[in-house]
């Protein structure tokens, strides 16, 4: 299972953290790093296509600022909002 997360989490302790709960973190390394490692750069591409999802979820006014109160509601029209952008 991968763990992909931001430069900003490079870090070694974070690193030994992914790998002790059996995720495989997909990290680039900083440019000035002095042992840099290898990642999985087609995994990383895929954090962009989340990042886009979930910036077009936040179009939907009311997912965004959680007027629902029940949970179910909310989920309901979660699961509506990714329906309407999967047959865009």
């Amino acid at each position: 299972m991968y763990l992909i997360l931001d430069q900003a989490y490079e870090d070694n302790t974070t690193l030994q953290l992914a790998l002790d709960f059996g995720y495989l973190p997909v990290i680039p390394p900083r440019h000035n790093r002095r042992q840099p490692w290898l990642y999985d750069k087609a995994m990383y591409r895929k954090r962009n296509e989340i990042e886009r999802l979930f910036r077009r979820l936040k179009g939907f006014r009311r997912i965004f600022s959680r007027f629902d109160k029940l949970d179910v509601v909310f989920l309901s029209f979660l699961n509506f909002a990714l329906i309407v952008e999967a047959l865009r």
